[in-house]
């Protein structure tokens, strides 16, 4: 037996605690790790509310942890290309916030040696997410950007990676955090009433793409800005972002793209902005940080 962290029903955190698990087993295609480190992201505290449980209806109880850094402890059967004891980062199905976790072989990638098992964690959603949502806008250097919502990990990542492909940012983000905003090279536009004409005069040559966050009344305050709908994309309002003609951000999930993202952190073009570490079995505070939203950066357990 092993232990995890994950809920038994949806609900709040009433419902979610320590849980005695069975060590998995890995089988085709998978490989079982021994986690070092996990990231915390909103969508395990959504889903464990039931938020779209009609399209990703969880199996009970259920662990959190979608994306996660470790060592290779076993390999499934016709599993090429890792053995025990490779250092590897990746996404999983649930599962994450653990001490073992399976990982399906075509979603995991190895850890860079200059990149901590930490920083690696906060890789698979927050940065794949990013580059999968820049790769669709196809933006060129030159161009402007606006991300709803640039505070966040997401949004951390995709400024990162958009600045490093010569493109520049405009970010909304509240008051508080301008100064962090600003030394991303990112300009910090305040939320609230006005927000599109701040925008304007921030950019008054207008915007040629738009990487939603947030959803809602934020996007809809701003999506008009947008001339070509093809340049707007969201990872959480598919409803608000048609509006528009805009559209989800379709996530590759493969290794390529995390061989492309720990290149980029590695090389020191991207900074995951790890700004809390906490320690598995203080998983529940952790989550809690990333449900109020104010939350700079990423949040990473750390296991073992």
């Amino acid at each position: 037996m092993s232990k995890a962290f994950g809920f038994k029903g949806y609900g709040g955190p009433e419902v979610q605690g320590f849980l005695d698990v069975t060590t998995p087993v890995p089988g085709a295609g998978e490989l079982l790790l021994a986690v070092r480190a996990a990231g915390v992201n909103p969508a395990d505290w959504k889903l464990r509310t039931g938020f779209m449980r009609e399209v990703f209806p969880m199996k009970l109880p259920a662990v959190f942890g979608y994306e996660v850094a470790g060592v290779v402890e076993a390999v499934g059967p016709d599993v090429e290309g890792f053995a025990v004891g490779d250092e590897v980062f990746g996404s999983v199905m649930g599962g994450g916030y653990a001490e073992y976790a399976l990982v399906p072989v075509h979603s995991v990638a190895r850890k860079p040696a200059e990149v901590s098992f930490t920083d690696a964690a906060a890789l698979p959603v927050a940065a794949a997410t990013a580059f999968d949502g820049l790769t669709q806008l196809g933006l060129a250097a030159g161009q402007t950007l606006l991300i709803v919502g640039v505070g966040g990990g997401v949004g951390v990542a995709a400024a990162q990676i958009a600045r490093h492909w010569g493109i520049r940012v405009l970010g909304t983000a509240s008051a508080a955090k301008r100064e962090f905003v600003e030394t991303l090279g990112v300009t910090h536009v305040a939320y609230g009433d006005g927000v599109a004409d701040r925008v304007r005069a921030a950019a008054p040559d207008g915007v040629d793409g738009l990487f939603d966050l947030v959803g809602g009344d934020a996007l809809r305050a701003v999506g008009a800005l947008v001339a070509a709908p093809n340049r707007l994309v969201t990872a959480v309002d598919p409803g608000a972002a048609a509006e528009f003609g805009g559209h989800m951000i379709e996530r590759s999930r493969d290794s390529h793209v995390l061989e492309v993202v720990a290149g980029l952190a590695a090389s020191g073009a991207l900074n995951p902005f790890v700004n809390a570490v906490f320690p598995l079995v203080q998983a529940a505070e952790a989550l809690s940080a990333v449900e109020t939203g104010h939350a700079e950066g990423k949040i990473v357990l750390q296991v073992g």
